[in-house]
């Protein structure tokens, strides 16, 4: 089919892409996950699902979800939506990814995780040979989660898959047939608007109507995971205070209990997670980085406060206490109307008449 074509900045150069009419989205769940991407996703509102797959949305292309949790079809039926991408029969999807990739090469039979089987052999279909089979012929290949992104909880230390993220398993440098790096949303789960905002960026990037996707050197998307928690965080102003929470239920600053909010980059705090509301430290609960490539391994023990903040919160405190008695003092003083308000027989107000 011949679409209208238009110029997009791919990398350095710029290259022709076209405008595309339609877009399959191949979601595989088949990686070492719990589908939680999944089910975060379909509490999305900016946009939702149903916005997207219903052509809610001026200019965008014509999209086919094919999720195995959300798909009407199963079993051969599901499975050939793959099969004609693997053959070329379907040329313009994107490929997302949920969960980690085992490395099938560390065992000497079986295999850790497959989604259908082959048409000729008959044989399951690795997660991994499924990547290899089609991140080569997608538009773009999209980490939806943590898992996807970086492995996560599944490749912890000490784990036997060997599982790894996307940009591990085709390489931090890899580029789709149109030149789109690979593009990770992570979170434990994703925030349902961060994924589903991704993915309505690249579908007009496709369209032609937007530049390359602004990616971070993990491989985020900029303007969604430029900022860290603790600069969104409505419980910013108690750690400039020196104000910390001893105990779980106070609304002061969370750091000495534990949170990583102010090294770590994700917009929940402002976000929240479904139409503004909830979202981590919103809520009382400590941020352990979840967006992070080094989760979890990193950030554990979850509950222990960060290294560096025990020395920051000691620094801060004598800082602290003199803004707190400054702030009390300007306080008492704006807390009071000024002395002309008053119903005497007399204007003070400084008034004149000329």
């Amino acid at each position: 089919m011949a679409h209208a074509s238009s110029s997009i900045p791919y990398g350095r150069k710029t290259q022709t892409a076209p405008a595309l009419a339609e877009v399959h989205i191949l979601w595989i769940t088949a990686g070492l996950g719990c589908d939680g991407d999944t089910i975060s996703i379909t509490a999305a509102t900016q946009p939702s699902i149903e916005d997207i797959v219903l052509g809610a949305i001026p200019g965008l292309p014509k999209v086919h979800l094919h999720n195995p949790v959300l798909a009407y079809e199963n079993g051969d039926e599901w499975m050939a939506w793959w099969h004609r991408a693997d053959r070329g029969e379907i040329e313009n999807f994107i490929l997302v990814v949920e969960g980690s990739i085992p490395n099938e090469r560390i065992k000497a039979e079986g295999y850790w995780a497959a989604m259908g089987v082959d048409e000729k052999t008959g044989q399951p279909i690795t997660t991994a040979e499924w990547l290899d089979r089609l991140a080569p012929k997608a538009l773009a290949v999209v980490g939806a989660g943590t898992c996807a992104a970086y492995g996560g909880i599944h490749a912890m230390a000490g784990n036997p898959t060997g599982c790894m993220g996307l940009a591990d398993y085709l390489g931090w440098d890899w580029k789709s047939k149109i030149g789109i790096p690979i593009v990770n949303v992570p979170g434990c789960p994703v925030q349902p608007d961060n994924f589903m905002e991704t993915l309505l960026y690249l579908l007009y990037q496709l369209a032609g109507r937007a530049p390359m996707i602004p990616l971070d050197q993990a491989l985020r998307p900029k303007w969604l995971f430029d900022r860290s928690v603790h600069d969104n965080c409505p419980r910013a102003g108690y750690y400039e205070q020196a104000n910390f929470a001893r105990e779980y239920g106070s609304p002061k600053c969370l750091v000495k209990l534990g949170c990583w909010g102010p090294v770590v980059q994700c917009n929940v705090p402002k976000r929240g997670w479904m139409d503004g509301i909830g979202g981590c430290p919103n809520v009382g609960g400590i941020c352990i980085g979840c967006t992070m490539p080094g989760f979890p391994d990193k950030f554990m023990p979850f509950m222990d406060p960060p290294p560096g903040a025990a020395l920051s919160s000691k620094l801060i405190q004598p800082y602290g206490r003199l803004i707190r008695a400054l702030r009390r003092l300007t306080n008492s003083t704006l807390n009071k109307e000024p002395k002309w308000r008053h119903k005497r027989a007399e204007l003070t107000t400084g008034y004149k008449a000329k």
